[in-house]
């Protein structure tokens, strides 16, 4: 044991200086049982023999009677094997510092067990004896994976499983396993270390003494010997020396070298067999840990690790259970991918994919290990597309760069990776499309040519939301004119869709103005003749103009060009006109149209527009628009017949009826499935329409619209109807409701008084005052024909008669009210018509009980709606009908409260006129009682006098009238007077 201990103490520094600088040795004092006092290395030694002698022979006992031992016996004995190597592997892992020379001869003794033992374990097998089970915990790799991932080292395998063993670490700190193998199978001489440090030299250097030191350790110790003595002596032998005479040992230099080489190929060949094995969270732990030290002392390793599959094998980790094991493969990653080559093996693996996905993890040090390694492969033009076409990459880039609050480290690299990017113009694109629109802009503003023309192609592409067009107004809008006043045909193609993009936003065309668009579009589309130009531009150019009209700016000072002429003056609107006449471009025309309705939202531009239209006499055309396949431009031409109505409406029913499929078109042309706003203009077309053009009406019965109309009310009524948006259901209702109106009209017809008795249509009106579909305009609508068909009822109701009963009764008998006596039926006297009244016969708006419903439409917030239930009513009261008969009926149904409640609200002219005009007919036909409740409401005083004061001559007059039942004034005369 001499000769041991003497080698001992020669290697003993050897071995502790030859570990790597990142492995930290366990102290002296640490021992497998904590508190225990270290074994002897005898003892150790003589424990370690005892139990290669027990292995040995229970081996020799399994393989030379395989076939005559039972399997029960040799399963025992591989039981004792199993244990005893297992012990083994426990003593060497616990080797104390103190033992550490034995390290080496240990390591040897338990490789060439393991050896042993998987020649033995294959002659059990062609014996058919059963394998050892492995116990839990253990790893599951077959003996022929094992061979497999470890190369030609299977007993290097064995030794690492046994070794990592029931090892639980899974922190990052690196244990001593896998530098002390390497070391081991490649042992560093005594003479590789500096006595000083006691760390193998970099720069060896003979000093006078003859020893070889560290030429940067013992230039310090020289240094330092200057300070405390004049002569300057070896460290070991304490001999004087010259400071200057310093020679390089470079056989020695070379030598070390060379080793350090060999050292570290086989440190990567056990850290691959480790990382290959993974049988437990720390072997893959110490494997990475032990190549990333590797690949950061020379490229070389990096290399070999490219060429033996590490790299390869390290995407594998990426989505490995524990984030700590993710963690540190993507750092070893990013060493790896520092050189070309590791990109180009990265390239073919799903590295990438999974990095983005770890870019989202919740941990701050999984996100930050992910953006830094796609931060390394945005350097490389491999990954510029792939990076652009991974799902979630450029967005997640984007996010984790706007969140610098939040994350500053990885914004910092997020930015550095989307500076890379930029590099390939699709990806400038995507970072467009994904809110990031800096990079595009700049590259349009400064960019060559063709980087501008590929950059504003993109942005005339991309859909931008209402902030980002704002954004990108404020930067791009003069570099765009520009580009259309002195580009290509292509770019200035592309500058236009930009450009209508951008104006599309309507707060954007301040600066569009201010930048001076408005006079190169109007020349664009007056003047501009250039030869094989596109068309496009054209339209495009009124798109714009028609956006920034639809803004609220002030047109009046809008200038079109430097005579002085701005857009609403009629030198504009004339030429826009005229172009409408003779163009036959849908999407030019749509655009006029736009143009010219912005321009009626003023009162002199849309006299000036009603004039020219008239004058060259285009309202033809526009109304042939309406049987347009291109659905824009029929909306745009009903919308713009809707601002013509009230103007030239009876030119436009006429110009309608001559048209094929119309007026009906507009009513019948409908998807039951879905409403779009085409057919709710085109509605609303029809009900805006003078009412009373009876040639219309007529056409519109005679073609089958109203069992259509009614029937789609009630669709909508019931919820059946599905819009494209909310406002088009309400706006549906309310044309339908406006055409029925326009029938109610014309009356006078027999045609159209029968469609009116037979379709109910009172019953139909009734029910919309209370079943409006959340719009005022339908109540207001329902109101009007009620007020229509009431003053239709004192013609048609009839005196009272006695008719026998029988079988057969007329259709009149049928719908009207009355009581049986005797077997005859008598029939009741209307209070209001003097005759025998119905809903369904003479639109009586009491037999109706539509007039209970008027009533409550008096407690409406909308004036309009008050004003036409009110005017309903008073025809229950005009001339032709039993005033004081109605008088009763109305007192009965509350009439006189809710008229004087609407006096205490509303002071629109219109509504305090036919409030009062009620309020004085119950005066005249209610008597006293009636006189007394009028009188008695505080609130009527004072709107009678402020009506006296200040209303116009109708209302003064009625509110004198009224005074004067009240007895507020004595006498009419001119000395009347207010008491």
């Amino acid at each position: 044991m001499s000769s041991v201990a003497t080698e001992d103490a020669e290697h003993n520094n050897s071995m502790e200086l030859g570990s790597p600088p990142h492995v930290t040795s366990p102290p002296i004092s640490e021992s497998k049982h904590a508190g225990n006092t270290p074994p002897s290395r005898s003892d150790f030694l003589l424990s370690l023999s005892t139990k290669v002698d027990i292995a040995t022979e229970l081996v020799a006992k399994c393989s030379n009677g395989a076939q005559a031992v039972p399997d029960d016996e040799v399963n025992s004995f591989i039981k004792q094997l199993e244990g005893v190597i297992r012990s083994m592997a426990d003593d060497l892992r616990d080797i104390p510092l103190s033992m550490e020379s034995l390290s080496g001869e240990m390591i040897h003794v338990g490789l060439q067990i393991n050896g042993q033992c998987d020649t033995d374990q294959n002659k059990l097998e062609n014996a058919s004896t059963p394998r050892m089970e492995m116990r839990e915990g253990t790893s599951s790799v077959s003996e022929s994976q094992r061979e497999n991932k470890s190369g030609d080292m299977p007993p290097m395998a064995n030794y690492l499983l046994g070794m990592y063993d029931g090892t639980q670490r899974n922190d990052c700190q690196s244990s001593n396993i896998l530098p002390q193998l390497a070391d081991t199978l490649q042992p560093a001489y005594q003479s590789f270390f500096c006595p000083l440090t006691k760390k193998i030299m970099d720069d060896p250097v003979t000093i006078d003494s003859g020893l070889t030191y560290d030429r940067e350790a013992i230039a310090e110790w020289f240094e330092r010997s200057k300070d405390v003595s004049e002569n300057i002596v070896c460290p070991v032998t304490r001999m004087d020396v010259k400071e200057a005479a310093l020679s390089s040992n470079v056989a020695l230099r070379n030598t070390i070298k060379e080793w350090k080489e060999r050292n570290e190929a086989t440190r990567i060949r056990i850290a691959s067999s480790a990382l290959s094995l993974a049988t437990s969270e720390a072997m893959i732990l110490d494997a990475i840990k032990e190549l990333q030290f590797l690949s950061q002392s020379r490229r070389f390793n990096k290399e070999q690790m490219h060429t033996i599959g590490i790299t390869g094998l390290l995407t594998q980790f990426l989505q490995h259970e524990s984030m700590t094991v993710r963690c540190e493969a993507l750092e070893l990653l990013r060493a790896l991918a520092e050189d070309e080559d590791g990109k180009v093996i990265i390239a073919r693996t799903r590295a990438l994919t999974r990095t983005v996905k770890m870019m989202s993890s919740y941990s701050s040090p999984e996100r930050h290990a992910a953006v830094s390694f796609l931060l390394e492969l945005s350097k490389s033009e491999l990954f510029l597309e792939k990076i652009g076409r991974t799902p979630g990459g450029i967005l997640i880039l984007i996010t984790m760069k706007y969140n610098k609050d939040a994350d500053p480290f990885a914004a910092e690299r997020a930015e550095e990776a989307l500076k890379n990017l930029e590099k390939l113009p699709k990806n400038i694109k995507c970072m467009a499309e994904n809110g990031f629109v800096e990079p595009l802009l700049d590259h349009l503003i400064d960019g060559t040519e063709e980087v501008q023309t590929e950059m504003v192609s993109y942005l005339g592409e991309i859909v931008l939301e209402h902030d980002m067009k704002t954004y990108v107004a404020e930067r791009a809008s003069n570099a765009l004119i520009k580009m259309v006043n002195g580009g290509s045909a292509v770019i200035r193609k592309e500058a236009f869709r930009a450009l209508v993009q951008i104006s599309s936003h309507p707060p954007n065309s301040k600066m569009l103005l201010d930048a001076g668009v408005v006079p190169i579009m109007i020349e664009e589309i007056f003047a501009r003749r250039i030869q094989n130009e596109p068309l496009e531009s054209k339209e495009e150019a009124a798109a714009i103009l028609a956006n920034i009209l639809e803004s609220d700016l002030d047109m009046d000072k809008i200038q079109v060009n430097k005579h002085g002429h701005t857009i609403t003056s009629h030198y504009s609107i004339y030429n826009i006109v005229h172009l409408l006449k003779y163009s036959t471009q849908q999407e030019l025309n749509v655009n006029l149209v736009k143009i010219l309705l912005s321009l009626t939202k003023l009162p002199k531009p849309l006299a000036t527009v009603v004039s020219v239209i008239k004058e060259i006499e285009v309202h033809q055309g526009i109304i042939e628009f309406l049987n347009s396949p291109m659905e824009e431009l029929a909306t745009v031409a009903a919308k713009m017949l809707i601002v013509l109505a009230s103007h030239m409406g009876h030119t436009i029913a006429a110009g309608l009826c001559k048209i094929q499929g119309q007026p009906e078109g507009l009513v019948k042309n409908y998807d039951t499935d879905r409403m779009t706003e085409k057919q709710a203009v085109s509605v609303n077309l029809i009900a805006k329409i003078p009412h009373q053009n009876a040639p219309l009406n007529l056409a519109l019965l005679h073609q089958g619209t109203v069992p259509i109309i009614l029937s789609r009310i009630q669709e909508i009524l019931r919820g059946e109807v599905r819009a494209t948006s909310s406002r088009y259901t309400g706006y549906y209702l309310e044309g339908l409701v406006g055409v029925l109106v326009r029938f109610t009209t014309s009356l006078f017809d027999q045609e159209i008084l029968y469609m009116a008795l037979s379709r109910n249509l009172t019953s139909v009106f009734t029910d919309l005052l209370v079943r409006t579909g959340g719009s005022s305009e339908v109540q207001r609508l329902a109101a009007v024909g009620l007020q229509n068909l009431s003053s239709q009822s004192a013609r048609l109701s009839r005196p009272p008669a006695d008719i026998k009963k029988s079988t057969k009764m007329s259709f009149f008998a049928k719908s009207v009210s009355g009581s049986q006596r005797d077997g005859r039926m008598t029939l009741l006297c209307c209070p209001t018509h003097r005759g025998v009244c119905s809903s369904s016969t003479t639109f009586c708006l009491l037999e109706s009980r539509a007039a209970e419903r008027l009533l409550g439409c008096l407690e409406s917030e909308s004036p309009e709606v008050v004003e036409a239930a009110l005017s309903a009513i008073i025809t229950l009261l005009d001339d032709g009908v039993d005033a004081e008969g109605s008088v009763r009926a109305l007192s009965e149904l509350g009439a006189v409260r809710s008229v004087l409640g609407v006096l205490k609200v509303h002071r629109e002219e219109g509504v305090l006129q036919r409030a009062l005009w009620l309020v004085e007919r119950f005066l005249e036909k209610g008597g006293d009682k009636l006189s007394r409740e009028v009188s008695h409401d505080k609130v009527l005083t004072t709107v009678l006098v402020s009506a006296f004061h200040r209303g116009d001559g109708n209302t003064k007059k009625m509110a004198e009238n009224i005074l004067r039942h009240l007895h507020r004034i004595l006498n009419f005369s001119t000395n009347s007077f207010v008491m």
